[in-house]
């Protein structure tokens, strides 16, 4: 075979990989998980969406953790915007909510929760954010806090609910820029555990119904 053949073959090879990859992706972040009442240690929700932080606060008020770390606060935005956002009781707010004004990315989230972590002593945590957000939410998690075990209670954006992906150009778009994101993130996780991110030990099943974002 010709380098020029065998290149054109490899690049064919790589490309029905990426697709069949993402479509997996796709469908794994739409479907709705199990639902479960799971508790942990603690609770840590990624910003991006108001209705996350309403989401996490719930857990937190039903005693499903200890404290909620909310991770990647905008620096304008103060204690008494998050507390009518969440629509906790301020004594519960002031008691049992953390605020990281730390993390720019989701690599700085990971960052801020094992300091957060480690800081309590927590070794089990409910991560909160947008379904399509966490597979890499988990692989950037993961791969700093390997002997953390994380519990995923993914939230489904209002845009994402109940469609049919792949007939939806955004969603789609959106889709596909999460996959090329969550990729890097996934091969960051293999290098320095030498394993699946989808059979690390610190992962486990979805927690909950996707609630809107």
């Amino acid at each position: 075979m010709s380098p020029r053949r065998f290149l054109i073959g490899f690049a064919g090879a790589a490309a029905a990989l990426f697709a069949f990859g993402f479509v997996l992706f796709a469908n794994a972040v739409m479907r709705d998980p199990e639902v479960q009442n799971v508790h942990a240690d603690g609770i840590v929700v990624l910003t991006g969406g108001q209705t996350r932080i309403t989401e996490a606060a719930k857990l937190l008020q039903d005693g499903r953790g200890q404290r909620l770390l909310i991770s990647g606060v905008n620096q304008k935005t103060g204690r008494p915007s998050l507390l009518k956002i969440s629509g906790l009781d301020e004594k519960i707010f002031q008691c049992c909510v953390d605020l990281g004004y730390a993390a720019l990315n989701t690599v700085g989230n990971a960052e801020e929760t094992r300091r957060w972590a480690e800081a309590l002593g927590y070794d089990r945590l409910i991560v909160v954010t947008a379904s399509y957000h966490m597979p890499r939410s988990l692989a950037e998690l993961a791969r700093v806090m390997p002997n953390i075990q994380l519990v995923p209670h993914p939230v489904a954006p209002d845009g994402l609910r109940r469609k049919v992906w792949w007939l939806d150009a955004a969603t789609t778009r959106l889709l596909a820029s999460e996959y090329i994101k969550f990729l890097p993130a996934a091969a960051r996780l293999v290098a320095e555990r030498g394993l699946s991110p989808w059979q690390a030990t610190s992962l486990t099943a979805s927690s909950g119904t996707p609630q809107k974002s």
